[in-house]
């Protein structure tokens, strides 16, 4: 099922839990490492849409680079958001599972489950 795919952070507990959540099931997913590999504009649009949310939705709004973008200003559009996760990649909630059309952020890690 190499169709399959997750923006990991290999730090995050969460990430971990779902790509193991995922091997569990005898899927071995292609990983990208977003932090390393950071998606460009394109690619995140992608993603958004895949996932049926907005940009500001797949926000972390904890991370210093939130208030660093000025973020919490409702004005900001998606390109300005995308811009800021481009800029700063540990602003995209994580992780991503990604099954053709489909995604969903693994919080918690069997919402995955959907997509499969």
């Amino acid at each position: 099922m190499s169709d399959i795919q997750i923006y990991h952070n290999p730090r995050c507990s969460k990430s971990r839990q779902t790509l193991a959540l995922l091997q569990e099931q005898g899927i071995e997913p292609g990983i990208i490492e977003y932090l390393k590999d950071t998606p460009n504009a394109d690619e995140l649009k992608q993603v958004l849409n895949k996932l049926g949310i907005s940009a500001r939705e797949l926000l972390r709004t904890k991370e210093d680079a939130y208030k660093e973008h000025d973020l919490a200003d409702q004005s900001k559009s998606d390109d300005d958001i995308i811009a800021a996760m481009i800029a700063s990649p540990k602003l995209i909630e994580r992780p991503i599972v990604i099954n053709g059309d489909q995604a969903r952020i693994g919080r918690p890690p069997e919402q995955v489950l959907e997509i499969l």
